[in-house]
């Protein structure tokens, strides 16, 4: 059962740090949670002790005999910090041990996951974004805070993420290596694209985005910058990414391109782009007493060829999904495709039934041009991780 500490400062987000628990303790871990005093004032310790099963403290003091400031830290698989504060981030930055939370930070090796939270003007200011960057270059995971309404009438960069993707990230982290890709630049591109054919209307997939989604929640949590391009999905999105919207097979490739000037690591296309348009997009909408429409379609330009033949010295993974009778067949098809495509790697997928559209779990394939394969049945989780492992081994070394 992974050991979490789970630390909760003094924001008014200190409310979502009793859902986290909740999440946290329904999915199978262990959680002993460290409020700072001032997170006392916002939610009480009965409220953590009820939902954890565990006592809490603030204070060094407590528990003197067993050296609870050292010990807590010590025995962690991982120390999550949500909400953190302006306040707290820049004590932790600094090596700064005034209550139980920060020693425990300077008694762990575990890794360290920070949620922060606060008003914007606090999270854009020098001085916060100076002490992120050093956490950051220290080795701690800090997440980009979500944008919407804060406190009374302002709106703005600085709510905490959501639980959920909190936990997810969480889990990403105690699953994989957490800096397999430190330092490494990822672009993913997630979702279906949607052509319209008239103001209601539009051709798209079945493509819910999840595993799209994974690799950008598992690229985070083992340290890249993710630049992840989303068309339509069905899932959260995750925070700590530089987002792109692009609904359309043609948004989608602007933004590709724009995202490739940035010279990044590798681009990961696990979109589910139309390979049709219609030709002429309708203005008002088609009425059905006007009998059945005809539609000419126009082919979309394929991003993953473009962006191989603009960027041929780029680990570029493309997804494939396709209906085959057997293994055989479909690694055959996927040779034959990643031989047109000429990109690094193909991730099969047999959709033979329809099954893994929108599901948890998945089977994939992972085929390269200098001819390694591999496979992975499981959770889309657990997926990202395998295609995320294979990449790794083709990045060339960090300069």
């Amino acid at each position: 059962m992974p050991r979490v500490v789970l630390g909760v400062c003094g924001g008014i987000a200190a409310y979502k740090s009793a859902e986290l628990l909740r999440l946290l303790k329904e999915s199978g871990h262990s959680v002993t949670v460290i409020p700072t005093e001032n997170a006392l004032r916002f939610v009480g310790a009965a409220t953590f002790e009820a939902l954890s099963g565990e006592p809490v403290s603030s204070s060094v003091w407590d528990g003197v005999d067993s050296v609870q400031h050292i010990h807590i830290g010590a025995n962690a698989d991982i120390v999550v910090i949500a909400p953190a504060t302006a306040d707290f981030i820049a004590r932790a930055s600094h090596g700064i041990a005034s209550d139980l939370l920060t020693n425990t930070l300077l008694s762990t090796k575990a890794a360290v996951v920070l949620a922060p939270a606060m008003h914007s003007q606090m999270w854009e200011h020098p001085a916060t974004q100076h002490n992120v960057a050093l956490l950051r270059e220290r080795g701690y995971l800090v997440l980009n805070p979500d944008e919407g309404r804060l406190t009374g009438e302002d709106s703005g960069i600085g709510r905490l993420p959501s639980p959920q993707s909190i936990l997810d990230f969480v889990e990403n982290v105690l699953i994989g290596t957490t800096h397999s890709l430190q330092g490494r630049h990822i672009v993913i591109t997630a979702g279906g694209t949607r052509e319209n054919w008239d103001p209601v209307r539009f051709l798209g997939n079945r493509s819910s985005g999840t595993q799209g989604i994974a690799l950008a929640r598992t690229a985070l949590a083992q340290g890249a910058t993710v630049t992840l391009i989303s068309g339509a999905v069905d899932v959260e999105l995750p925070s700590g990414v530089t987002l792109v919207r692009a609904e359309s097979a043609e948004s989608m490739l602007q933004a590709v391109r724009l995202a490739m000037k940035e010279g990044p690591d590798a681009l990961i296309m696990a979109a589910a782009v139309a390979d049709f348009r219609p030709v002429a997009p309708l203005e008002a909408k088609i009425k059905k007493g006007a009998g059945i429409p005809s539609i000419e379609l126009a082919l979309n330009e394929d991003i993953l060829a473009t962006a191989t033949r603009e960027n041929p010295d780029t680990v570029i993974f493309g997804f494939a999904a396709e209906t085959a009778d057997s293994q055989e067949q479909l690694i055959a098809m996927g040779r034959e495709k990643l031989a047109a495509k000429g990109c690094t790697a193909l991730v099969l997928n047999n959709v033979h039934g329809g099954g893994i559209f929108g599901s948890k779990d998945t089977e994939i394939y992972i085929i390269d041009r200098l001819g390694g394969q591999a496979s992975f049945t499981g959770s889309k989780n657990f997926a990202a991780h395998a295609v995320l492992a294979h990449l790794s081994h083709l990045l060339p070394p960090l300069q």
